[in-house]
């Protein structure tokens, strides 16, 4: 993959990203470049590296129609964008720890020692959790990788609108996945935007925050 960052000002990126509901309808973005923004989002850190982050693109009109009844109040982000990212949570990712790890030895990131230990520990560890607790742990880490995305995104010249609204329960299986494997965790909508998106307020840090 050749890296396609056009923009390197981070208080651009980071301070400038407004949520954008309107695209150009006529502008695509390549599936390899797609590819890019999610391994460059993925660097982002995630409990003991379990990764539980799992992205689909919609992109094709018919799979844009298909999407367009399960998000509610959305739809002209899905008409108009290049692409909704679903973002799911993979509520067994645990069952890729070992090769998440012997990839880490083989790369010399980790002796096999360690990783032996570290499985060890973690895997009952994981298994052992609540279905609530795993909920929590794959929605935290998978929020990371989707505002990672976002950034990553503006990055390379595209806008983004984090998008909670939608029918949580027929998400998985309206794009084949396992709905109990799988628990949707964000749409992220992208593409090249045609409006400035709203000015917006925040609190001021003081009231948001406690000192002991």
């Amino acid at each position: 993959m050749t890296n396609k960052l056009i923009n390197n000002d981070f208080s651009d990126i980071a301070f400038g990203r407004k949520s954008i509901r309107l695209y150009d309808e006529n502008f695509k973005i390549s599936q390899e470049e797609m590819l890019e923004m999610i391994q460059e989002a993925t660097t982002t850190p995630s409990s003991v590296n379990m990764q539980p982050w799992r992205f689909v693109v919609v992109e094709s009109e018919e799979a844009k129609a298909k999407l367009k009844p399960l998000i509610r109040f959305n739809t002209r982000q899905n008409d108009t964008s290049s692409a909704m990212v679903l973002i799911f949570g993979d509520m067994q990712c645990y069952e890729h720890g070992e090769e998440i790890y012997n990839a880490a030895v083989e790369q010399g990131k980790m002796s096999a020692e360690v990783r032996d230990q570290q499985l060890a520990a973690i895997i009952p560890y994981y298994k052992n959790f609540s279905k609530e607790q795993m909920n929590d742990v794959v929605k935290i880490d998978s929020s990371l990788a989707a505002m990672q995305f976002m950034l990553v995104a503006r990055a390379h010249g595209y806008d983004t609108n984090p998008i909670g609204g939608f029918e949580a329960d027929q998400l998985a299986e309206a794009v084949d996945l396992d709905k109990e494997r799988y628990v949707p965790v964000m749409i992220l909508s992208i593409g090249k935007a045609m409006e400035q998106g709203y000015e917006s307020v925040r609190f001021a840090p003081e009231k948001i925050t406690n000192f002991k």
